[in-house]
């Protein structure tokens, strides 16, 4: 197979830690992911990810040359703090994001630091298991809208023609009170929600029909959004995979799974090659 001249970007939900060990139906998603990309693009040279876990009241890019395993969450069984996801960074690559972002605009500095919050490890484990793929995270600013997380991704959109990932990392819906209120089945059993299944619907047809106005301000137009999203962190990164996908670029939904009846696990990638993914995936 020949591979495409440019990588889509993607953004995927990572739900609960608890992914790392109980892939379920996402999890195993993201197992076939890996491959796909390796045969119809070839292996990235690095990965850009951008996190609902690593917030800051700027965007800074990480260029340390190795990432060490953060267990940034607590409660969970011993195993899941015994695995670890150590990954090589890539300054070059992270410099490059950091001049880019700063051309467009953006207060992005390379930093010295490192480290691989849940939101990366825990899906990109299943995703390269070998942990051999670069990774540069991106420092994400929360307090900023839909429209500006997606001009920052617009800014990295240059990357996919260089062999470079842009990937974000959240979940598609994420209301915690709902997903821990009552008499919840922990087996993946559980039937949607009808929230959860219209804001998903709403959702999936406006990347659909390319009507990010509508999506930027999601909050006030699409049905129970503070309800799917009380706060907002873990959709932010859709719309930078999405802005590095391109406005007018297909967006197609690659994974769609519900957890605890209403903790949506959707997978999309964006961009001119993102039917090519999706093909090689089905």
């Amino acid at each position: 197979m020949t591979p495409a001249p440019t990588l889509p970007s993607l953004f995927l939900s990572h739900g609960s830690p608890m992914i790392a060990l109980e892939p379920g139906a996402a999890g195993e998603f993201m197992q076939r992911l890996g491959p796909a990309i390796d045969a119809a693009f070839g292996r990235p040279r690095a990965i850009v990810a951008i996190s609902a876990h690593t917030l800051a009241r700027r965007n800074g890019v990480l260029g340390a040359a190795n990432h060490g395993t953060v267990h940034d969450f607590g409660g969970f069984p011993d195993a899941l703090y015994k695995l670890r996801y150590d990954a090589p960074g890539h300054p070059g690559v992270a410099r490059a994001v950091s001049e880019r972002l700063v051309g467009a605009g953006f207060d992005a500095p390379l930093l010295t630091e490192g480290g691989l919050d849940h939101g990366i490890w825990t899906a990109l484990r299943h995703v390269y298991p070998n942990a051999d793929v670069p990774i540069v995270p991106l420092a994400m600013r929360p307090m900023d809208s839909p429209a500006t997380q997606f001009a920052l991704g617009t800014a990295l959109a240059p990357l996919a023609a260089e062999g470079v990932l842009v990937l974000g990392t959240g979940s598609f819906t994420h209301n915690l009170r709902r997903v821990f209120a009552g008499d919840r089945r922990f087996d993946g059993g559980e039937a949607e929600e009808p929230e959860c299944a219209a804001f998903r619907s709403w959702m999936d047809a406006r990347a659909t029909a390319h009507d990010w106005n509508a999506l930027f301000n999601y909050r006030t137009s699409a049905p129970h959004a503070i309800d799917m999203h009380p706060s907002d962190e873990h959709l932010l990164p859709f719309y930078v995979a999405a802005g590095a996908g391109g406005r007018e670029a297909p967006a197609v939904r690659l994974h769609a799974s519900i957890t605890f009846g209403s903790l949506a696990m959707d997978a999309y990638a964006f961009g001119e090659a993102a039917p090519r993914l999706s093909q090689v995936l089905t």
